[in-house]
Order: structure tokens, then C-alpha cells, then sequence
């Protein structure tokens, strides 16, 4: 006896689903349609049009989400291949790979950076600050380590992001952001005793 019965695949659970919201949102960003409904995601997610908001609350939520997604490949990349020398080789190196993930799909990037600066919850500059960190380390080769380990971390991360901003504005174009990035990282070093070298 045979059964005209479907098997459906297996809906996804918890940090699954969370992922396959945060996939679908990213699907729907490359097709450059960043003013997506959370009605459009769910479709897109193939989920209840409820579930995007039970799993992330918001919007926003859900691009800081995908910002997250940005920092842990920034990370795997530095820790990947850390580049020999000290805290400044380590910060320009760091600059270099955050721009190029950055600009690796430039119209998503800036549609996540954009919505950023809506209100939603926070904790971008903490994820940020701790990439930052990884690159200064103990800050061998700079002025004041202990001052310079404590603080520029997060200056690193308001300055990168300040260059981000411009960026996503339109201000800067996509071959400039690499370039007012490392500007922006030797002025910070030169500030914590880097002698330009």
C-alpha cells in the first residue's frame, strides 16, 4: 500500500531560525530591496509572518544582527592570519580587512549601516571596541600601553565608524573608504606615541 502523503522538510528551531531570519534578510538586501516589510522577510524566511518579530523584536534588531555577522568575519579574518609586528602593524592591518569586508558587498553594507543609527538596541560599539581590541592587544610598540590597551580600542571603533558614516552617505566613494580608514587609524596611534613608522 503506498501513501500520497508529502514529507515537508523539518522547520528550523531556535538559533536556527534566528539564522534562517537573518539569512533572509540578506537575501532581500542584495536584491537591494532594503525598505523590506517584516512581512516580506517572513515570506522571504518562509516562516510565520510573527516569527521574525519573536525571535529579534525589530527591524532594526535583526540589522544589527547582520552588523554582528559583519564583526565575526572582520575577526575570523584578523585571527586567521595575524599580521607579524606590533599594535600599529595589527591596527592598519585590522583597518585594511574591515574596509574590504565592507566593501565586499557595498549596497548590503551601507543598508546595514543605515540602519544602525535607528533607535533599537545597542551594543554595536561594544562588538566593534572588541574587534579593536583584538588589533591593539597589549599595544607593544606604542607610547603609555596600559593607557593606549584601556582606551583605543573604542576610539578605533567611534573613528571607523565615523569613516562608515560617510561612506554610507554617499560622501565617500567605495575606493576612498580604505584610504580615510587608515587616515583615521594613524591619527589615533599618533596619538598613543606611533612614530609613523
Amino acid at each position: 500500500m503506498s501513501s500520497n502523503k508529502t514529507v515537508s522538510a523539518p522547520r528550523p528551531r531556535g538559533d536556527a531560525l534566528r539564522q534562517a531570519v537573518v539569512e533572509a534578510a540578506e537575501r532581500l538586501l542584495r536584491q537591494e530591496r532594503a525598505e523590506f516589510s517584516m512581512r516580506d522577510l517572513a515570506t522571504e524566511a518562509r516562516v510565520s509572518f510573527a516569527t521574525p518579530f519573536n525571535q529579534f523584536g525589530s527591524k532594526a534588531a535583526i540589522m544589527r544582527a547582520l552588523s554582528d555577522r559583519r564583526i565575526d568575519t572582520m575577526e575570523a579574518r584578523l585571527r586567521a592570519a595575524p599580521p607579524p609586528g606590533d599594535a600599529a602593524s595589527r591596527v592598519l592591518a585590522a583597518t585594511e580587512i574591515a574596509a574590504a569586508v565592507m566593501l565586499e558587498e557595498p549596497a548590503v553594507n551601507r543598508a546595514v549601516m543605515g540602519w544602525l543609527g535607528a533607535p533599537g538596541p545597542g551594543g554595536v560599539w561594544t562588538r566593534s571596541a572588541a574587534f579593536w581590541r583584538l588589533a591593539v592587544a597589549d599595544a607593544d610598540g606604542l607610547g603609555a600601553p596600559e593607557r593606549a590597551v584601556r582606551d583605543l580600542p573604542p576610539l578605533l571603533a567611534f573613528g571607523f565608524r565615523g569613516v562608515l558614516s560617510f561612506w554610507t552617505a554617499g560622501d565617500l566613494a567605495d575606493a576612498a573608504l580604505a584610504g580615510h580608514a587608515r587616515d583615521m587609524a594613524r591619527a589615533l596611534l599618533n596619538g598613543y606615541g606611533w612614530d609613523g613608522g
